[in-house]
């Protein structure tokens, strides 16, 4: 017993930590490259839940280890190295048993697509598992060098974000899985006892490369299957489809396709007799359908019949009141827009587009001699303050995504929020038009929260709504615009000119008579116009919005959820029509979230309680001791998770694009916190809890900052900028949880794996309870409730009492 307690506190070896970096690499770059196909697969709002995946199969092998301790206790390299075969197999045959067992999310209420759902949760945790199990283990086995087994798990976790970043542009979505296997292989090779090195290295290449054979002669089975209610899945249905060009990288898969289906002019006037020129469609992440326009670039847009459809789009004569002026169109995509720019006599176009794919594959339009390129996210382009517009255009690139579906209520849309558009109008010179297209929803919501984003907009640059603010409705759309000043009549009297030549209804214009509105597109009543006066002259915004039968207030910064419509009162009619209407989720996302909240603190509980009801019985109660590790453990994984996702949000606005934050401000944490851990030791952890619940408060006024100084920056900058800001944060939020260790280490060695397991629970906890909570209350609100969880585990640890043998271990906690 003796000579096994030494060996429990030698340090590990190197080879070790390498398999420990190895294996946290590939548990991070799986759980990313599960971010872009879920994405890819179903829609958006099903991505988020990779985290609670994540930590769910981390918590649970802490789980395992605490009710059936002696689990891989004599070989524990031996262990290790299987944990991480059994990974390298798993990471690419979750992707199988999705295509091969697909997940409905339409039909949600389907007893079997719940079991589904179910069976593929279980499946794609597993490596989860095996790579919390493998660090479990290693903890167990060495518990005096904590510190640096956590600090190779972090790093090597940050450089897992890193190759989840750049490999798909390289190997494509489903390639990044092989990677993951590779790594794995790899940490099970580091892993393996030197007295059986020669048969583990012959194991693991075995069974890895048969495996990974196996699924590269069947390359269907690692394709990434689409939903069916996906855009491009409708388009491939048609007799003759193809998918001509299909690229990937770290923010989207865009796919370039020809089909006889594809006529897509959003907004044109059905009064329009022009035949439209042939048209590829775009599609982004198997959705989003967008148009690329096959003309010739080098054709003057004026000696280009084709282009004559332009003249009856709902943003034509925008370009028309500033001809000869400068344009600044806002990823445009497939480049529609910019088209009807030149063909309404723009003199210059500036497109900003974020994702270097779309113009390799819409190569066309953005080799015009009249477009200038901003490689760029559309607030970046307008927050650099080097030029000044005469028009710019948010064109319509979404599909038509019914407003009680709920399906897109947890997509982040910075480009439509009150900030935003307030952006939009600064950019603008003095009357010069910003000009949004929105769908129509019936009954009002999507067009009325676009026409309170206008207001606010106003409102916030020193406007007077009722004269800048004009809207006009086609059959399916809406068209918003504000002038930089008051509208002048002859104006005024072009577009009402515009409107009855091609059947477009005025909503609200200065000076507008009711006689006005519902003329062409006839309802039974002028509800689009009832509805804007009745906003833009209510006493109290405030209580209108709440009024309100849709969630229709204005999205800010805080709260970038343009798709979130969703009221409680909304409820009883959400139930009763469960399962006997079209409509995905019946008819709220948001109630999906709740769904999984509930399930995530059932197995959060789960989590705790077995090892508790196994091991502990009538000869072992839980102690005040014991309860207060439930209380830091649970406080610290809390904290954790509630600080780090709002922060991705809300960098995402300095870095442009949700995949480049989620991987810049993971890699940060990541790469922090394992030197935070390495450097624990010399650490006091009551003064690092405090001053991670003061430093984590104010990182939202840290991000506000960066984004109002760094809009003129490159990417490479404003992500080196984001890198140092998070370092303060991140050296602090790896201190806890590794001094936490140590000192069960000390104390109670035997729940060591039980902590392990109560972190990854509330974890999961806190990864779905952060996506609920930013719908609600926003971003900043989730951080500080993120940083108040860190003192609750202050609280917990001021209590607690080591052993009087332990004088050293209590001074330096």
């Amino acid at each position: 017993m003796v000579a096994s307690h030494r060996r429990s506190g030698a340090s590990p070896p190197l080879s070790v930590l390498l398999g420990t970096g190895w294996l946290a690499a590939a548990s991070l770059a799986y759980e990313v490259a599960l971010t872009r196909l879920l994405a890819v697969a179903q829609f958006h709002h099903l991505a988020f839940m990779v985290i609670s995946l994540a930590m769910l199969g981390s918590g649970a092998s802490g789980t395992l280890l605490a009710t059936w301790p002696r689990l891989g206790f004599w070989q524990p390299r031996a262990t290790m190295a299987w944990l991480a075969i059994v990974a390298a197999v798993l990471m690419p045959a979750g992707l199988v048993l999705m295509n091969l067992v697909p997940f409905d999310a339409y039909t949600i209420w389907d007893a079997r697509q719940i079991a589904i759902l179910g069976l593929h949760y279980v499946l794609l945790s597993t490596p989860f598992f095996c790579s919390g199990a493998a660090l479990s283990l290693l903890f167990r086995r060495f518990p005096r060098a904590i510190g640096p087994a956590y600090g190779a798990n972090m790093i090597g976790s940050a450089l897992g974000c890193l190759l989840a970043l750049g490999a798909p542009s390289l190997v494509g979505g489903e390639g990044v899985l092989l990677l993951c296997s590779l790594a794995s292989i790899i940490a099970a090779i580091c892993y393996a006892p030197r007295r059986k090195r020669c048969w583990q290295h012959l194991a693991a290449a075995t069974v890895g490369a048969t495996a990974l054979v196996g699924m590269l002669r069947t390359p269907s089975l690692l394709h990434v299957r689409l939903s069916p209610y996906k855009g491009l899945s409708y388009a491939l249905q048609a007799p003759g489809s193809d998918i001509v060009a299909s690229r990937w990288n770290a923010v989207a898969r865009i796919d370039l396709v020809q089909s006889s289906t594809i006529h897509a002019l959003p907004g044109l006037s059905y009064r329009s007799t022009v035949t439209p020129p042939p048209q590829l469609g775009l599609f982004r992440d198997g959705d989003d359908l967008s148009p690329v326009l096959l003309l010739d670039p080098t054709t003057p847009p004026g000696d280009e019949p084709r282009l004559a459809f332009a003249q009856a789009m709902p943003s034509a004569p925008v370009y028309e009141l500033a001809r000869d002026g400068r344009v600044l169109v806002l990823d445009p995509l497939g480049g529609l827009e910019a088209w009807v720019a030149l063909a309404q006599g723009a003199d210059s176009v500036d497109a900003a587009v974020a994702n270097p794919l779309v113009v390799s594959v819409a190569d066309g339009i953005y080799e015009h001699p009249g477009v200038g390129l901003l490689a760029t996210d559309p607030r970046s382009a307008v927050r650099s303050g080097e030029a000044s517009y005469d028009t710019v255009v948010l064109p319509l690139t979404a599909p038509y995504r019914p407003v009680r579906s709920g399906a897109y209520s947890l997509s982040e849309q910075y480009e439509l929020t009150t900030e935003a558009f307030s952006d939009y109008v600064r950019a603008l010179v003095p009357g010069g038009v910003f000009a949004v297209t929105r769908w129509l929803q019936t009954p009002p919501s999507e067009s009325v929260r676009t026409y309170a984003l206008a207001v606010a907009a106003t409102e916030a640059v020193g406007g007077d709504s009722e004269t800048w603010i004009v809207a006009y409705r086609g059959y399916t759309t809406m068209t918003v615009l504000i002038k930089r000043g008051p509208w002048q009549q002859a104006e005024l009297g072009h577009l009402r000119r515009f409107c009855d030549r091609w059947a477009f209804d005025l909503v609200a214009m200065p000076g507008m008579t009711d006689a006005e509105a519902n003329r062409h597109n006839v309802l039974d009543r002028p509800v689009y116009r009832e509805t804007f006066l009745s906003l833009l002259h209510a006493d109290d915004r405030d209580a209108w919005y709440r009024a309100y039968p849709y969630q229709v207030a204005p999205p800010t910064d805080d709260r970038p959820f343009f798709g979130h419509y969703f009221r409680w009162r909304q409820l009883p009619q959400v139930l009763g029509e469960l399962g006997h209407t079209w409509a995905p989720f019946g008819g709220a996302g948001y109630l999906v979230i709740l769904a999984l909240l509930i399930v995530a603190v059932a197995a959060a509980a789960a989590l705790g309680a077995m090892p508790l009801l196994v091991r502990i019985g009538a000869r072992d109660h839980p102690s005040p001791q014991r309860w207060r590790t439930v209380l830091y453990f649970g406080s610290i994984g809390m904290g954790y998770m509630l600080v780090e996702i709002p922060l991705i949000q809300r960098y995402t606005l300095i870095l442009g694009h949700p995949a480049y934050a989620f991987s810049v401000v993971l890699a940060g944490i990541l790469v922090f916190s394992g030197l935070g851990s390495l450097l624990s030791d010399r650490a006091r952890l009551r003064p690092c809890l405090f001053a991670l619940g003061v430093v984590a408060a104010f990182q939202p006024m840290v991000a506000v900052w960066l984004q109002q100084v760094s809009p003129r920056w490159s990417l490479l900058a404003r992500g080196s900028a984001v890198l140092i800001a998070l370092g303060p944060l991140g050296l602090l939020m790896g201190i806890p949880f590794a001094k936490g260790l140590a000192f069960l280490a000390e104390q109670a060695r035997h729940d060591m794996p039980w902590a392990w397991a109560i972190n990854g629970g509330t974890s999961v906890v806190a990864s779905v309870l952060a996506a609920a909570l930013a719908l609600s209350w926003g971003a900043k609100a989730v951080t500080l409730l993120g940083a108040a969880c860190y003192l609750v585990a202050l609280g917990a640890r001021m209590g607690a009492r080591g052993p009087k043998s332990l004088p050293a271990l209590r001074a330096r906690l």
